[in-house]
C-alpha cells in the first residue's frame, strides 16, 4: 500500500507543478521558467542528502540516473511549451499514456507480474486517458494544435525514459542519490543549452516565489516515485504517477474554465477507476 500511495503522491504533485509551469509558460519565457525551477529542485534535493548524510553510491550505481535527468528535462520543457499553446485538459493525458506505457512493457519483459486485478487497472487507466484527450482544438488553431501535440509526444517519452532510468538507479543507488544526481545531470544539460542559446529570460522577480514552488512540487514528485519504485512494482507505482493529468485537467477546468467535453469527463472518471483498481490489486 505504501508505493501505491505514493505513486499517487507523485501524481498530485506533477499534476500541480504542470500546471503552474504551463500557466507561467504563457506569460514569462520557457527559458526562465525551467532555469528556476530546476535550479529550486536541485537545491532542494541537496539540502534532503545534506540533512540524511546519505552513504556516496559508486559511479555505476548512479549512472542510470544521468540519462533519466536528462530525459525528464526534454520532457518538461516540451510538456510546459505544449502545455502553454495548447489545451491543457487534451495535452496532460497524451503526455502521461506514453509516459506510462514504456515502463509497463519494460517492467514487463523484466519479469514483473502484477495481479490480475492490477493489469486490469492499469488498462482502465490508459483508456481513461486516451477518452480524455477528446476536447476542441487549441485556442490558436490548428497549427498551435499540431506543435502542441507533437510536443505532448516528446515529452511522453522524456517522461517514460526518466521512469525507466530512475528505477534502474534507485534499486542500486536508493532514491535520493539517484534524484540528486537526475538533477545535476538536468541543471547541467540546462545550464549548457542556454549558454549555447543565450535566449532571454525575461526576469521577473515577483514570479519567482512561483517558479520556486513549481521546483519543489517536481523534486517531490520525483522523490514519491523513486520511493514508491524502491518498494513496489515499476509497472504498477509508473501507470499510477502518470495519472497526475487529471490533477492537471481538474485546475485547468476550475480556474482557466477549460470546456470539458463529456468523453473527457467519462475519461477521467475511468482514470480514476482504474486506481482504485490498482490499489485493490
Amino acid at each position: 500500500m505504501a508505493a501505491i500511495a505514493l505513486g499517487i503522491g507523485a501524481a498530485l504533485s506533477w499534476g500541480f507543478a504542470d500546471f503552474l509551469g504551463g500557466v507561467r509558460t504563457k506569460a514569462l519565457t520557457l527559458a526562465l521558467v525551467l532555469l528556476v525551477s530546476q535550479f529550486t529542485a536541485l537545491v532542494a534535493i541537496a539540502v534532503v542528502i545534506a540533512v540524511g548524510q546519505e552513504d556516496v553510491p559508486t559511479f555505476a550505481a548512479v549512472a542510470p540516473a544521468i540519462g533519466a535527468g536528462v530525459a525528464q528535462l526534454v520532457g518538461i520543457a516540451a510538456l510546459y511549451r505544449a502545455l502553454a499553446i495548447g489545451t491543457m485538459s487534451v495535452i496532460s493525458p497524451i503526455s502521461a499514456s506514453g509516459a506510462a506505457a514504456l515502463p509497463v512493457i519494460v517492467g514487463i519483459v523484466t519479469g514483473e507480474r502484477p495481479a490480475a486485478l492490477q493489469y486490469a487497472g492499469m488498462a482502465a487507466a490508459f483508456v481513461g486517458v486516451v477518452l480524455a484527450t477528446r476536447a476542441p482544438d487549441a485556442p490558436g488553431g490548428q497549427d498551435a494544435s499540431r506543435e502542441a501535440l507533437i510536443l505532448s509526444a516528446v515529452a511522453a517519452l522524456g517522461f517514460g525514459g526518466f521512469f525507466i532510468g530512475m528505477d534502474a538507479a534507485v534499486e542500486d543507488a536508493g532514491p535520493y542519490w539517484s534524484l540528486f544526481v537526475a538533477r545535476v545531470a538536468a541543471c547541467a544539460a540546462l545550464g549548457a543549452t542556454l549558454l549555447a542559446l543565450r535566449p532571454k529570460l525575461g526576469l521577473e522577480r515577483g514570479a519567482l516565489p512561483t517558479l520556486a514552488l513549481i521546483g519543489v512540487l517536481d523534486v517531490g514528485a520525483n522523490a514519491f516515485f523513486a520511493l514508491g519504485t524502491d518498494t513496489g512494482l515499476l509497472s504498477v507505482v509508473s501507470v499510477l504517477a502518470s495519472l497526475y493529468p487529471v490533477a492537471t485537467v481538474v485546475l485547468a477546468r476550475a480556474l482557466l474554465h477549460e470546456r470539458l467535453v463529456p468523453l473527457q469527463t467519462a475519461g477521467v472518471a475511468v482514470a480514476l477507476a482504474g486506481v482504485g483498481m490498482i490499489a485493490a490489486g
